[in-house]
């Protein structure tokens, strides 16, 4: 049931992190992975992991704030492949700092990535899959779609909206044989969980492994075990959900 022979999978930020662990792990059950990121070092790097593990990788260069990007980068990938199945847009970045001290270059610069880049991928990859004859959507969402801290604001509102987007879309189109589902991850050991725990300074890594009930923070596998589950048919009656992989940090 996890088995992704013959089928055709995206991978936005697909450059690092979940992103990278994810495009490898759908390889390994059989998918070709086109993954896409604005580092092209990068990218290469994580399709030459996905070779080393017998499976198969391409990389687009493409930055999900720019359509046109998006739309032209789609088009390589229908061109060479011929479908899209499976969509997991991971692309994101995060803000620190107190609502007051919020400039709009910063808002946009979030909800362009997190949120449109989403919408729009979304805007490009669904009438692929209808042309393929259906898909499953994977949106990357966070903890912070559930709940509110503090200097986190306008990324803790982005990911809110990437939630919302996904229960919207996944009504749009349930009948049209494509699932939108997202993962919400707590803190999982990646660059970015790195960057943020700089700025927390010594002792950060221990303060939120603590904040996890499980004593621990996740690891990427963790979280492309759940991508496989959504992509494969092994999830094919669930859509519009918000998956939490979070060693209980919500509602502890």
């Amino acid at each position: 049931m996890y088995s992704l022979d013959g089928k055709v999978a995206l991978v936005t930020g697909g450059t690092t992190g979940i992103g990278r662990e994810s495009a490898i792990t759908l390889a390994k059950a059989g998918a070709n992975v086109v993954v896409t990121g604005r580092r092209e070092k990068e990218g290469e790097e994580t399709v030459q992991l996905i070779e080393g593990a017998g499976g198969v990788g391409h990389f687009i260069q493409m930055d999900v704030k720019n359509e046109d990007a998006i739309k032209n980068g789609l088009a390589q990938l229908f061109e060479q492949y011929g479908r899209l199945d499976i969509a997991l847009n991971n692309a994101g970045v995060e803000s620190l700092g107190p609502v007051t001290e919020v400039e709009k270059d910063t808002y946009d610069h979030v909800f362009d990535i997190n949120v449109w880049g989403v919408l729009a991928s979304m805007k490009h990859e669904i009438p692929l899959m209808l042309k393929s004859g259906g898909g499953s959507i994977i949106n990357m969402s966070s903890v912070a779609g559930h709940i509110g801290m503090p200097h986190l604001s306008v990324y803790i509102a982005s990911k809110h909206a990437v939630e919302g987007l996904t229960k919207s879309t996944a009504l749009e189109y349930a009948t049209e044989k494509i699932r939108v589902n997202a993962i919400a991850p707590a803190v999982i050991e990646t660059p970015m969980a790195d960057r943020f725990m700089e700025t927390m300074g010594p002792g950060s890594d221990e303060r939120f492994a603590a904040m996890h009930p499980v004593g621990r923070t996740g690891q990427p596998r963790e979280i492309a075990d759940v991508v496989l589950f959504l992509a494969s048919e092994a999830s094919s009656f669930i859509t519009g959900e918000i998956i939490r992989v979070d060693g209980r940090y919500v509602d502890q």
